[in-house]
This record gives C-alpha cells, sequence and structure tokens, in this order.
C-alpha cells in the first residue's frame, strides 16, 4: 500500500454522503447516479469527488482533490458540532473528524487518498 485508504461499508459510505450533500443545500437522491436526475454540474461544490464515488472500485482522490475537500470538510464539521447532542449527528461528525485526518496525512506524504 502506498497511501491511506478510508473503508465504509456501502450503507455507511451512503449515510455519510447524504449528510455531506445536505450540509451543502442539496439532496443526494436528486443526484444523477443516486435515483435522481439532478446532474453534478448543476451544484457547486468542492465536495463533489466525494459525494459523487463510486461505492467499489472507483478512482483514488487526488492530491488536488484533497486539497479542496479538506477545507470543506473542517468548516462542516466547524458548523455541525455546535447543533446539539444528537449522537447520530455526532457519528458523521467522527467519520467527518477521521476523515480529514486522514486527508491531511496523504496531503503531507504527497499521496492520493485510496478507496477500498
Amino acid at each position: 500500500m502506498t497511501s491511506p485508504d478510508v473503508s465504509w461499508s456501502y450503507s455507511g459510505f451512503n449515510v455519510f454522503r447524504r449528510w455531506l450533500a445536505e450540509a451543502e443545500g442539496f439532496t443526494l437522491a436528486d443526484m444523477y447516479g443516486f435515483g435522481g436526475d439532478r446532474p453534478w454540474s448543476s451544484v457547486s461544490t468542492p465536495l463533489t469527488p466525494l459525494l459523487d464515488h463510486p461505492d467499489d472500485d472507483g478512482p483514488d482522490l487526488t492530491l488536488a482533490q484533497c486539497t479542496v475537500i479538506l477545507p470543506r470538510l473542517e468548516a462542516i464539521i466547524d458548523q455541525r458540532q455546535h447543533d446539539g447532542s444528537d449522537p447520530v449527528l455526532q457519528r458523521r461528525i467522527d467519520d467527518a473528524r477521521q476523515l480529514v485526518t486522514i486527508l491531511k496525512l496523504c496531503l503531507d506524504k504527497g499521496v492520493e487518498l485510496i478507496f477500498g
């Protein structure tokens, strides 16, 4: 292995992406590839490479993608951690924090993020 990786169950990855899409102001189920017909070009978010990522055998996230995803994830964590003590919300925030840690490691080491 040449880089750190992120691994969720299919359902866990889907729940995490739905939460991030909501934070970005749209519903993942409306998007092309997730049951809807809304094109990805109709949303503007640095999280698109993560949100529109295949469940398996998809491409790694490049350093450039990691660079733009990281600050947005950190901002979402900062905004959402003040929403109360909901355990489900806390799980999403914890998932985001774990991904932030891995993104930082990828950037520090100059390696792509592998999904597996």
